[in-house]
């Protein structure tokens, strides 16, 4: 009898001892009160992990990504609201100059297939004027084709502009976003002084200019 008693008193401990742990804290008597410690379930914080990307992302980065997908919202987003006119009328000024460009070389080019066909009953718009029309002959074909060329480049230089006008405004509201949170203190100050610079191109000379130095004030 006193060996089943016991045997049983040695089952249940180790139930108990093998027995899941509790989630919802832990205990700690190390002082001279108990305190209570959260622990967080372990799907909770697989869900944190796997949060909106955005969440994880600083402002200068959000700032960035917003002037990418929608020209100005960076700006938006930085509250310079100020600026999104700019953006939007160096768009504005760039699209009439694509369109532009873009349309005289279609014109000049649709003109030149239609002058050297050899069809006589194809006839382009420029065919009566005075420097572009077929009495000028030869002449007039090479000045098709030079100002086919020229609207051509035009037109490329107006894409270009764009793309280089698009990642300036995503820059600018990047650095915005930074320059933000920068603060300058009454500690940091500029010193401008007058300094010679020597020539790379003709050493032992020099050239006046000016030294600009950032630095801190120490405190006394």
């Amino acid at each position: 009898m006193r060996l089943r008693v016991g045997a049983a008193v040695w089952l249940l401990g180790m139930v108990l001892y093998f027995a899941p742990a509790q989630t919802q804290g832990q205990v700690i008597t190390a002082g001279p009160d108990s305190v209570r410690v959260p622990v967080v379930p372990a799907d909770t914080a697989a869900e944190e992990e796997r949060g909106f990307f955005l969440s994880k992302w600083d402002k200068p980065a959000k700032a960035a990504l917003f002037s990418a997908i929608i020209p100005g919202a960076g700006q938006v987003y930085n509250k310079a609201y100020w600026k999104v006119p700019i953006v939007y009328a160096t768009g504005a000024v760039l699209t009439f100059f694509f369109i532009d460009n873009n349309n005289q070389y279609q014109d000049y080019r649709v003109a030149l297939l239609r002058r050297v066909d050899r069809d006589s009953t194809t006839v382009d718009q420029f065919v009566n004027h005075p420097i572009l029309g077929e009495a000028r002959g030869t002449d007039a074909i090479n000045n098709l084709r030079y100002r086919k060329d020229y609207w051509r480049r035009n037109r490329d230089l107006t894409i270009i502009l764009a793309v280089a006008a698009h990642t300036l405004q995503i820059a600018e509201a990047y650095v915005h976003a930074h320059m933000k949170d920068f603060e300058v203190g009454e500690d940091l100050a500029l010193r401008v002084q007058p300094n010679l610079l020597p020539l790379h191109t003709q050493p032992g000379n020099y050239t006046p200019g000016l030294t600009l130095t950032l630095y801190t004030r120490t405190k006394k």
